[in-house]
This record gives structure tokens, sequence and C-alpha cells, in this order.
């Protein structure tokens, strides 16, 4: 549903009128939004889930639109006359107290490595699938698989709505449940590893409700006093979905409004929180790509703003105050760097020569080869310092026009340790630019 929105806002883009000032990449989200908020009646999460998944952040004015057309979604199915919850628990209240903490801590937890169980499945599946080249075989070997397992049950089959109902109206007893869960895992994963369409947002709400269920008739079987059992469907609908999406945001919200039941907030907020951060740490993955892409580029800038300028520094030609004008056109050769350094015998920084000053003032016979090269030191020269971070040192040579700082140990001894060049910080950049 939300690619095939995604595709209509795309025609729509290409044929809006210039003046709208519209980028076709905001009408695609506007749309992907409405279409995944007219099918969960959940405005508020599917702009959420847009921004998270598509932009990478939820800056305010990318924000608006997708909430404007997610509720402009949902009010015309309202008028269509779907106005109920999506999932009927609005008229249960969840109790919390420290039996309820634990299933759902344990929940979240559990929720956590079934979402990286699924992702690491699915990437295994779509390993295995690709030697198969033709297209057709390749689906027709995924839905020949899924076909087997249906056999089994057919509650697997479909994206899980109609089975979601029955399981948070308490039809299926724990085996049942378990057999269910493990169906439902293998399902999805030949189904997406053989390119099959379908997506997997459905299906991992079915995979948590399952998951969320099994573990709390599991506290019932050792007699802990859990009232609601029902409800932690939905905690576990919410945990799975985002450890797969790595949107815990979206998450809570969806649930939140899937069920129109707001006791669910806490439990939801903490095992959403756990399912997502045990992905993260085991692995930061994600089955939306953009997804995994933001994160790397996250933690490309995490690392960018917290590296010391130490850890890029390079050799830097240098010479004493007392070496004559030839010798620095020697080492710049040698080196071929527009400046050397002039340092005194205890290594502490003194200034630069400039070549092409060298060159103006020989030419001009000025100075000859044999001056010394302090008679064209440079001394008020802008330097960079070995604890200073890699975002200082962009500063730094976002202010001068240079391809080389000299780096210094520190401003009061200024011990010359060698050169930052603009193109390492560059490197080092373009990984989340």
């Amino acid at each position: 549903m939300v690619q095939l929105a995604a595709l209509c806002g795309s025609i729509i883009g290409r044929v809006l009128p210039g003046a709208l000032q519209l980028k076709n990449s905001d009408v695609v989200a506007m749309a992907a939004a409405a279409g995944l908020s007219s099918v969960y009646h959940a405005p508020l999460a599917s702009a959420i889930f847009v921004a998270e998944i598509a932009f990478g952040m939820s800056a305010l004015q990318r924000l608006i639109p997708l909430v404007v057309s997610s509720a402009v979604a949902v009010m015309t199915m309202w008028t269509l006359g779907f106005r109920n919850a999506l999932y009927p628990l609005a008229d249960v209240s969840f109790t919390m107290d420290s039996y309820s903490l634990l299933i759902t801590i344990l929940i979240g937890l559990l929720s956590g490595l079934a979402g990286l169980l699924l992702i690491r499945l699915i990437a295994r599946a779509k390993t295995l699938f690709s030697r198969v080249k033709s297209l057709p075989l390749r689906l027709g070997a995924g839905g020949f698989a899924v076909g087997l397992l249906a056999l089994i049950s057919t509650d697997i089959l479909g994206n899980g709505y109609e089975v979601i109902v029955k399981v948070m109206a308490g039809h299926y007893l724990l085996s049942g449940l378990l057999l269910l869960l493990v169906l439902k895992t293998l399902a999805t994963t030949l189904s997406v590893g053989s390119n099959a369409v379908g997506g997997l947002f459905t299906p991992s709400l079915l995979i948590g409700a399952l998951l969320g269920m099994v573990i709390a008739l599991g506290g019932v079987a050792l007699h802990l006093p859990l009232d609601n059992v029902l409800l932690f469907a939905a905690v576990g609908m919410a945990a799975v979905l985002a450890a797969v999406s790595q949107a815990p945001l979206m998450a809570m919200l969806m649930v939140l409004e899937m069920t129109l039941n707001s006791s669910l907030l806490f439990p939801v907020m903490i095992a959403s929180v756990l399912a997502t951060m045990v992905v993260y740490r085991l692995q930061m993955a994600s089955t939306y790509p953009v997804v995994t892409h933001h994160f790397n580029r996250s933690e490309a800038k995490y690392d960018f703003d917290n590296m010391r300028i130490s850890e890029l520094i390079i050799p830097g030609a240098a010479l004493q105050p007392e070496a004559s004008v030839g010798e620095a056109l020697a080492v710049s050769s040698l080196k071929r760097e527009r400046y050397v350094y002039v340092i005194n015998a205890e290594g502490a920084f003194l200034g630069v020569v400039s070549i092409h000053e060298i060159s103006r003032r020989v030419l001009a016979q000025e100075i000859n080869l044999d001056s010394p090269v302090q008679c064209v030191m440079d001394q008020d020269f802008p330097v960079a310092y070995q604890n200073q971070s890699l975002r200082e040192g962009w500063e730094a040579f976002a202010a001068v026009t240079l391809e080389r700082l000299p780096v210094l140990n520190n401003p009061q001894e200024r011990r010359f340790l060698g050169a930052l060049t603009k193109t390492s910080l560059i490197q080092q950049a373009q990984q989340f630019l």
C-alpha cells in the first residue's frame, strides 16, 4: 500500500505546477504517509514513520506536510465509514505493576532478538534466492515454500490482520501461538527473500503480537498474577515493529493509534526502546536500507565530531631559522609543499616560509639563495593543535585558503608535530555529507 501510494505521489509530483515549490521527494513522502495512514488509521505515527525512514529526522518543516496528508487520508476513511480502532483494545486498561513490568522488559528484549533474527534470516534468504536468476522461478520457489508451510496452518497467509484480531480475542492456546510464531517467521522470510512484493509492516505486527502473547501466557503458566494478558500482544507488536524498522517513535505511536488505548503508552515505550537498542547493539541494521544509511551517516558524523586532529597528523617539512633560502627551496621541491615550517633547536614552532615569497624576493634581488630563512619567515601563521577536534580543524580551514596547517602540541609549548591536510578532513567528512 505504501509503495502504491508513493508511486501515485511520484506521478502527481511530476505534473504539479512549479509555482507550488514542492520537491518530488516531498510529494512522494506525503503520499506514502497518506497511504499508510489510510490503512492503519494512524495519522501521526504514519507521518513520523515517513519522517524517520525517508529523511532520517523529524524536522518541523518537513513533518508538517506529512501530518497534513496523513490527517486528510484518515478523514477520508472516516467519511467512508471506517471510524473504529483497527484493533479492539480501547476498552481494556493496562495495569502496571512489578510483574507486568517484568513481562514488558522481557518482551522488549526478546522482541529485539526476534527482530534481529528476522533481519538476518531475510538477508540469508535473499542471498540463497539470488542464485536463481529467473525472477518468475524465484518467485515461484518462494511461493511454493510458503504454500508448503500453509499446509500446516493457513493463518500464516496474507498480511496477518485477521490473525492479530483473533490473537487479541484470545482464540489461540500457547502451543498454537508458538507454532504460528515459527511458521509466520519462516513464511515472511521466504516471501521477502524471494523478492515477492508484500512488505514487512503488518507481518512484523503479527510476529510481535504472537511473541507478546507467548511470553505473557508463559508468565501465566508460571503463576504470575498478570491482568489483561491480551494487552501484551500490543506491546509485542510495537516492540518487534521497532526492532525491525529501527523507528521506535513510529512504533509507539502506531500501536497507540491503532488500539486507541492510552494506558499502553508506558509499556509500549519501554518495550520499543529496549527492542531497538538490542538490534542496534548487536547489529546496526534495518529492513529498510535507507535507515541503515542514516545510521552509518550518524555514526560517521559522531566519529568526525569526536576524533582528534592528532589522529590525522602527517610529517611536515621543517627547517631551523639559520637554514638558507636555497635549502628551503630544495626541501619544498622534494616534499612538493608550498610552505616550509621553521622550528628552533627544541622543536618549537616559529613560523613558515612561503616558496612563492622566496621566489618573488629573490627575483627582486632583495635576498639571495644564501640568505637565512628567518628573513622571509611569516610568524603570524594559522595553526592547529593536536587535541582539537576535526570539527575545529574544519572551521580553521574554512577561515583560510590553505591546503595544510601546522599542528602543534599545545598553545603554551607550541612544539611542532606535523601537518594537517584539508584532503584528510574531506575524506573523513564525506562519509556523512
